[in-house]
């Protein structure tokens, strides 16, 4: 509850400089919208040593200051420089260099059925998340962001934030590629949600009780490439690695400490 009144008040607070914000963009924008397609491989959840490979369709859609997208999407139309992530977003406020919005995504939580190893324990319910986000340009091709997002129907999902720091390192007419890194955290209820067992579960998981408290979830870095192959359609990927910190990295649950993704896809934008 104090996590989400945070929330409400950091939006009461910027509401007034969006509303001076929102007089100056133009109303008259047309839409901007994208299609596409990834394939991506990574461990079945944070900890896993077996992995898995998924082919998800992306999407993203924006008017004026609203958009709507699939996790991913936002980035790729553009907008990854204020990190609104997937769901429905606005920004309260858009300057040169400074960057402030609010989302709204549904967050599907987690199947004890979804790997061998979260079997017995506890499902982490479907739920409603709010995220406030933040982006500053430090230059022209660096950029630092924050984000602060909260299970708004109290179903065990908690709080969640990140900081990342983003550097764009090459970019031609055709070509962009770029790196980050950052830092992310949960409290106490979404840590045990997701990497705790309960004296409940004992029995059911085989794992011993463990139940953590707020902190550290990891350290991750990637870098990432967009090629543009015409006017409309684009390719772009990326890998990267995290290592798990602090009370994730001690779960029962978690088989390995350190993880690797990388992902390959093709789509066009207007």
């Amino acid at each position: 509850m104090k996590s989400l009144l945070l929330l409400l008040a950091a939006g009461a607070v910027v509401l007034p400089a969006a509303a001076q914000q929102t007089e100056q963009a133009p109303e008259d924008q047309p839409a901007r919208y994208l299609l596409g397609v990834s394939v991506a491989d990574r461990p079945e959840y944070d900890g896993a040593s077996t992995r898995q490979t998924k082919i998800r369709p992306l999407w993203a859609v924006q008017w004026g200051r609203w958009r709507i997208s699939t996790s991913g999407g936002s980035a790729l139309l553009g907008f990854g420089r204020d990190g609104a992530g997937a769901g429905a977003s606005t920004l309260l406020i858009d300057r040169s260099r400074l960057r402030l919005g609010l989302s709204l995504r549904v967050d599907s939580g987690r199947s004890s059925g979804d790997a061998s190893t979260t079997q017995g324990l506890p499902d982490v319910k479907r739920t409603l998340r709010a995220r406030l986000y933040a982006n500053y340009s430090l230059a022209p091709d660096w950029n630092l962001s924050a984000n602060l997002s909260q299970d708004l129907l109290g179903r065990k999902g908690g709080l969640t934030a990140g900081v990342d720091l983003g550097w764009r390192f090459y970019r031609s007419a055709t070509l962009e590629w770029a790196a980050g890194a950052g830092l992310s955290a949960g409290n106490a209820q979404n840590l045990r949600s997701y990497f705790g067992v309960p004296e409940s579960a004992v029995a059911s998981s085989g794992k011993p009780a463990y139940e953590p408290g707020g902190g550290l979830r990891d350290l991750h870095a990637g870098v990432s490439f967009t090629r543009s192959l015409s006017k409309h359609w684009f390719a772009f990927g990326g890998v990267g690695a995290n290592q798990l910190l602090g009370p994730v990295a001690d779960s029962p649950l978690v088989q390995q400490r350190n993880g690797s993704y990388a992902n390959l896809g093709l789509a066009w934008r207007n």
